[in-house]
């Protein structure tokens, strides 16, 4: 699968169809197809070749949509980063990816002077939005340049993308994806959605393309022919907005999003009868989200799914009309997962342990780190850090991450398991718990609450409520209550700096 080549098909047989929609501005497969050719003529003049790095640090703009395009059609690296990131953690990354060109929107609290001399390896910095003196403008780069076709002999282990997941907090660590993985994504989404998805659809994306799961609505626009409604960031009561207005027919989030939608007090007044389905990836607690955000659209699929960076998700998803929404399914047929111990043996059904993957899917490595690669590349399965059991019918069930697992004087508490619990009771609007250190017991569970507006609760009422669903030990012994909880980029809950608050 091609996704330029594709691309270019749908810019020459339907070059009006609407392929991006961002605030006022509509753009079709063909001003697409012409805009990241054009860049990418540009980005050749300035000497990007074939397997060259071409960093991204903007936020969900079209010209983010623009730039990996034009990286691809030159056969180069994309490396997109987190538009989050610090001057220092931005720096890091970019020096360890040796980015030759970087494409930027100027902010205030750093210097792109500063940034270009931390970084040997970077040639020149484009800026978006705003001209800044020194440097060249996107807009000139794209209006100033040509439409020559660019010829480039792509294979299959040619790397497409290094998606970095950390960055000063510690060694960079830079997640390879090839050009073959590039059709990974829309090609699990085909067979899980049972070819429901297609040109007539319209989906909306509120997640950042520094990230996996933003990236796929960039794939699958492409290949399918979706009309893309695109959210610089996420807001809940737009996102409601846009799903009624744009008539949007699925779309995927993480569980902190659901449950933001659900607090606000217009939910119930949307029309949702235009949604097929609706995905949640991202935690192992969201069923309770997304069954009470299912009671306002009845007629879409529910779909809970599984999957890595490293494994170019979704690489599990249940199946359409299963009612164990608590599962995440079964794997894709070109995908093994299994369960294994500690010795790397594999666990038979209903037994808790590391799940591991195989297949075409999963990452070559990261990027100058051969002791990690080989260490979760080990026995040619990619060792996942996620905790999960299959049942006897294969359906899968994810449990947590290793480092989600609290000892409490010998026994086992996975994080999820209380979260899901907490998450029922009909005053809390969302939870986090993670254990901390206690003297007699080695760990206990702390759990942090946020309360639905107007609501008021107690440690004391909140710990006669966990009685009545989890054994003693599994209850966490301190309940701080807050206004909000942090969150990354991708709106999952940021438990290392809960960790760190401790």
């Amino acid at each position: 699968m091609n996704i330029i080549q594709i691309l270019d098909d749908r810019a020459k047989n339907n070059p009006d169809k609407p392929a991006v929609i961002f605030r006022e501005q509509v753009i079709s497969f063909s001003k697409l197809a012409d805009f990241s050719l054009r860049f990418a003529n540009t980005l050749k003049k300035l000497g990007v070749n074939k397997g060259d790095k071409v960093a991204v640090y903007l936020p969900s703009w079209p010209e983010y949509i623009f730039s990996y395009l034009a990286i691809w059609r030159i056969g180069a690296t994309a490396v997109p980063l987190d538009f989050m990131l610090t001057e220092d953690e931005l720096a890091s990354c970019i020096a360890h990816s040796e980015a030759k060109i970087l494409i930027a929107k100027p902010k205030a609290n750093f210097s792109l002077v500063s940034l270009k001399n931390r970084c040997s390896d970077l040639k020149q910095i484009i800026t978006c939005q705003d001209k800044t003196e020194g440097f060249l403008f996107f807009n000139d780069c794209v209006e100033k340049s040509v439409s020559t076709a660019i010829k480039v002999d792509i294979q299959d282990k040619d790397h497409a993308i290094i998606f970095y997941t950390s960055g000063t907090t510690g060694k960079p660590k830079g997640v390879l994806i090839n050009y073959l993985q590039l059709s990974a994504p829309p090609k699990s989404m085909e067979f899980f959605v049972n070819s429901d998805l297609g040109d007539r659809d319209t989906t909306l994306c509120a997640l950042p393309f520094s990230h996996l799961g933003g990236l796929i609505y960039i794939q699958n626009t492409i290949v399918f022919g979706l009309k893309l409604v695109l959210m610089e960031r996420f807001i809940p009561l737009e996102f409601l907005k846009d799903i009624q207005n744009f008539k949007v027919n699925f779309f995927w989030l993480v569980p902190s999003m659901y449950y933001a939608l659900l607090q606000l007090k217009e939910f119930e007044t949307f029309d949702l009868s235009s949604l097929r389905w609706i995905v949640t990836f991202g935690a192992s607690s969201s069923p309770d989200a997304l069954r009470r955000f299912h009671q306002f659209c009845p007629k879409a699929h529910l779909l809970n799914g599984w999957g890595l960076t490293e494994t170019n998700a979704p690489s599990v998803v249940l199946a359409f009309g299963s009612q164990k929404i608590e599962s995440v399914g079964r794997p894709a047929p070109w995908v093994e997962v299994k369960i294994f111990n500690e010795e790397d043996k594999e666990i038979k059904a209903g037994g808790i342990g590391e799940i591991v993957v195989k297949g075409w899917v999963v990452t070559d490595g990261y990027y100058k780190d051969a002791a990690l690669t080989k260490e979760t590349l080990r026995g040619g399965w990619f060792h996942t850090g996620d905790l999960g059991k299959f049942d006897n019918e294969g359906d899968l069930y994810i449990v947590g991450r290793k480092k989600e697992m609290i000892k409490v004087g010998g026994e086992i508490v996975f994080e999820p398991e209380v979260e899901a619990v907490i998450h029922r009771h009909p005053d809390v609007a969302e939870a986090a718990v993670i254990g901390v250190v206690d003297k007699l017991r080695g760990e206990v569970p702390k759990a942090w609450v946020v309360l639905k507006e107007g609501k008021t609760l107690s440690d004391e009422d909140l710990r006669y409520f966990c009685r009545q669903h989890l054994a003693h030990y599994k209850i966490p012994h301190y309940f701080e209550f807050a206004n909000a909880l942090p969150k990354n980029r991708t709106g999952k809950i940021d438990k290392e700096q809960l960790r760190t608050s401790c």
